[in-house]
């Protein structure tokens, strides 16, 4: 087919039209350099490998290119990206090149502040620790904390060694316990103190707060004092023969408790004729605990 230049001759003229047009558009904007701050990407960084401490989140970039382009600039376009695959245990010094930086088309990285980076990296590690957790407030008047548990009782958790060996015990969101007077159940979310260590799968727990009515004491006056195991043939004499004793315990388990429930002694094994000063003892009671016996010892006279 022969070929016509002639041919098409307006949609021909209305190209070298508007390709002129841009052209003398961009040779008449003014090439200009400008500073951005950009977000600073970590890229195939080792999974046996963790970087320890705080990193910068951006760095600070200066462009060139024609200054209507730059005010287009949207944030997010421009990205520096630092490469870690070769990265190594200890502190390392990690060069940021010109073309470690995303930028559209037109747009000329001129110069990368830092551009040298300071990492330090450890080996990754991971432990098993116990659940500790964190209550808030106090219960109602007459009422005290008891036991506190936890399921799971126990968290993996994962990052550089020396920090994972450092942390003794994972903690959870604080369970409120204001005004409290039964058992508050809870279910929160568990973590670290260390923002450098994290759990292996971000984990919750199922809190159990018990809360029970605090505990009472009560003064019991003349509690007879008895002798034990005396020497064959022997008797004994105490003065005084009464005490009185403090027990301590919940206001139910103390309501029925008299002088005759408790057994106070003395124990005579292996001593014979004589006076002695020897120590009031008490039977252990499962239902309540003694605090406190007046006198604490008696004399004792064998005969």
């Amino acid at each position: 087919m022969r070929y016509h230049p002639f041919r098409q001759l307006g949609l021909k003229v209305l190209a070298i039209v508007l390709a002129t047009v841009l052209w003398l558009t961009v040779a008449g904007e003014h090439i200009v350099e400008r500073s951005l701050r950009v977000p600073l990407e970590f890229r195939n960084i080792p999974s046996a490998l963790e970087i320890v401490g705080t990193t910068p989140d951006t760095i600070d970039v200066r462009v060139r290119g024609s200054s209507a382009l730059l005010s287009r600039v949207q944030p997010g376009e421009i990205v520096a990206v630092l490469d870690l695959s070769a990265a190594r245990p200890g502190p390392r010094l990690f060069a940021i090149r010109n073309d470690a930086v995303r930028a559209p088309f037109g747009i000329e990285i001129a110069q990368i502040v830092p551009a040298t980076l300071s990492l330090d990296l450890e080996k990754s590690a991971q432990r098993r620790v116990p659940v500790v957790p964190v209550t808030q407030g106090e219960p109602a008047p007459g009422f005290v904390v008891g036991r506190i548990s936890a399921e799971p009782a126990t968290v993996d958790i994962v990052g550089p060694d020396t920090r994972v060996r450092q942390i003794a015990a994972a903690t959870t969101e604080p369970v409120s316990i204001a005004g409290a007077r039964t058992r508050v159940r809870d279910v929160i979310n568990v973590g670290v103190a260390d923002s450098s260590v994290r759990l292996v799968q971000p984990q919750s727990a199922t809190v159990v707060v018990e809360i029970w009515p605090a505990p009472v004491e009560r003064q019991l006056g003349d509690v007879p004092v008895r002798f034990r195991n005396a020497g064959a043939g022997l008797h004994a004499q105490l003065t005084p023969s009464v005490v009185r004793v403090t027990v301590r315990g919940s206001r139910d388990q103390l309501a029925t408790v008299n002088a005759a429930t408790i057994q106070a002694f003395v124990d005579l094994a292996g001593l014979g004729i004589g006076r002695y000063n020897l120590r009031v003892l008490v039977d252990p009671v499962e239902a309540f605990g003694v605090t406190a016996i007046d006198p604490a010892v008696v004399a004792v006279t064998i005969k």
